[in-house]
C-alpha cells in the first residue's frame, strides 16, 4: 500500500515538474521577446583639413611652338603665384601638357586657321593648409591680366575640400548614438512601466559627411566646414 502511494506521489510530482519547465521557458521566452527598437542620432561639426586644388589652364593659336613657349611663361607665372602664397614644392604636382590639333579632327569646323592648336596642363594643389588654398583661390585671378587663360568648362569648384579624420571620431559618436537610443529607450519604457535591459543587439548605421550649411544644391566636398551624422538603431530587451 504505502509502495502505491510513493509510486504516486512521485508520478503526481512527475507530472507537475513536466508542467512547470515548459511553463517556465515559456514565461522566459515571451519576456526576453519584449522587446523595445529605438534609433540614436550623433552629429558632429568638423573642418576640412585636406584640399585639392585642380588649375586647368590653356591657351589656342596656329603657331605650335609660339604656344608653347607661352605655356612655359604662364606655368612660371602660376608656380611663382602659389609659392608666394605659401605653398612647398612638395604640395605641387605639374600634370603634362596636351596638345589638341583641330585639323585631326574628322568633324572639324571649316574656320580654324587661326586657332588651329588648343595646348592646355593642369597643376594639382595637394595641401593641408585648407584656409590658405581657399585664400589662393580667390585671388589667382590676378594672373589673367599677366595673360593666363585658365579652363572654367568644368561646372562646380576646382577645389575639393575633405576631412580625412572620420575613424578618429567614430568611437566617441558611436557612443553618442548609443546613450542617445537608450534615453529614446527609457521615455517609451515609462509609457509601458517597464524598464530598459541589456542590449539584444545592435547596428551603427553608416557614417555621412554632409555640408554644415545644408542648403539647397550644397555640395559637401566644395564647403571647408562640414557635418558628420550617423545613426544607429539598437534594439533594447525590456524588463
Amino acid at each position: 500500500m504505502e509502495t502505491k502511494i510513493i509510486a504516486g506521489l512521485l508520478i503526481a510530482g512527475g507530472i507537475a515538474l513536466g508542467g512547470f519547465f515548459p511553463g517556465y521557458y515559456y514565461y522566459q521566452a515571451q519576456m526576453n521577446n519584449r522587446t523595445v527598437t529605438v534609433k540614436g542620432l550623433a552629429e558632429k561639426d568638423v573642418k576640412a583639413d585636406l584640399a585639392v586644388w585642380d588649375i586647368k589652364f590653356k591657351t589656342t593659336g596656329n603657331d605650335l611652338a609660339v604656344l608653347q613657349k607661352m605655356m612655359e611663361n604662364h606655368l612660371d607665372l602660376i608656380l611663382s603665384y602659389l609659392k608666394e602664397c605659401g605653398f612647398s614644392s612638395t604640395e605641387i604636382i605639374i600634370g603634362r601638357m596636351n596638345t589638341n590639333d583641330l585639323m585631326t579632327n574628322p568633324y572639324r569646323d571649316d574656320k580654324v586657321s587661326t586657332s588651329r592648336y588648343i595646348l592646355s596642363q593642369t597643376i594639382t594643389v595637394r595641401s593641408h593648409q585648407v584656409d590658405q588654398t581657399e585664400s589662393a583661390l580667390r585671388a589667382i585671378s590676378s594672373l589673367v591680366s599677366k595673360g593666363v587663360i585658365f579652363d572654367n568648362q568644368e561646372y562646380g569648384s576646382p577645389v575639393s575640400y575633405l576631412f580625412t579624420g572620420l575613424n578618429a571620431v567614430k568611437p566617441q559618436m558611436l557612443e553618442e548614438a548609443t546613450q542617445n537610443a537608450r534615453q529614446a529607450a527609457e521615455e517609451f519604457a515609462k509609457s509601458s512601466n517597464s524598464q530598459v535591459g541589456k542590449i539584444k543587439n545592435a547596428n551603427q548605421g553608416v557614417f555621412s559627411i554632409l555640408p554644415r550649411e545644408q542648403t539647397p544644391g550644397a555640395n559637401e566636398s566644395e564647403q571647408i566646414n562640414k557635418k558628420i551624422r550617423v545613426v544607429s538603431t539598437v534594439v533594447y530587451y525590456l524588463n
